[in-house]
């Protein structure tokens, strides 16, 4: 489980359909170490705090696994890292193999997974086609979120080491396929709504 690329970039304007959107998706990979803070990463910044950033959405992690099946769904796009709007492009880190309270420590820095990405409509500015959304959310391949519990520096190249594993069982990908309601699944849906997962120890 590795870090292969930090990725920071603040709000900015731009125009889809006839509108000017400000908008925090366009992320660039950086060099140098970078402070980790409650709310997002030094020098990274969301336009629309109503739904996107906050404590539980402070760090958004995009396996780069899933980048080869981006590249063969969308071959006319040069897919650079930071992309989807990620904070973190890692490696060894699935949606269906971690659980929601699952805790790591990278560089001086300790988080815990809270939720998948649901995406909105900026998806689709980013990447120029108003289908992205739905064809996102279509492949499950969500990315998620940390919470900061400790904050501190993480660069390139820092590798990722387990400190808890939740045992609540619900997974990322559970609560994606509860999101777009894939299929009934009563038992699912009742441990969910059970989940407290505690952010202090």
């Amino acid at each position: 489980m590795k870090l292969i690329s930090v990725n920071v970039g603040l709000p900015r304007e731009v125009e889809w359909k006839g509108k000017i959107i400000s908008t925090g998706i366009f992320k660039e990979p950086v060099g140098n170490r970078v402070m980790v803070r409650a709310l997002n990463l030094d020098g990274d910044g969301q336009a629309d705090l109503t739904v996107h950033g906050g404590l539980d959405k402070a760090v958004y992690v995009y396996p780069f696994e899933h980048y080869d099946y981006w590249r063969s769904e969308l071959p006319d796009i040069e897919l650079t890292l930071g992309m989807f709007g990620e904070n973190f492009t890692t490696t060894g880190l699935k949606e269906d193999e971690l659980n929601i309270g699952d805790r790591f420590q990278i560089g001086t820095v300790e988080l815990m997974v809270t939720q998948p990405r649901l995406p909105c409509y900026k998806l689709g500015i980013r990447f120029g086609q108003a289908d992205m959304v739905k064809r996102f959310l279509a492949s499950r391949r969500t990315g998620f979120y940390f919470r900061v519990l400790q904050e501190g520096e993480v660069g390139t190249g820092d590798i990722l080491e387990p400190v808890s594993r939740d045992d609540n069982n619900i997974t990322v990908a559970d609560i994606t396929q509860l999101y777009v309601r894939e299929h009934d699944n009563p038992e699912l849906l009742h441990r969910a709504a059970q989940l407290d997962v505690q952010p202090l120890k």
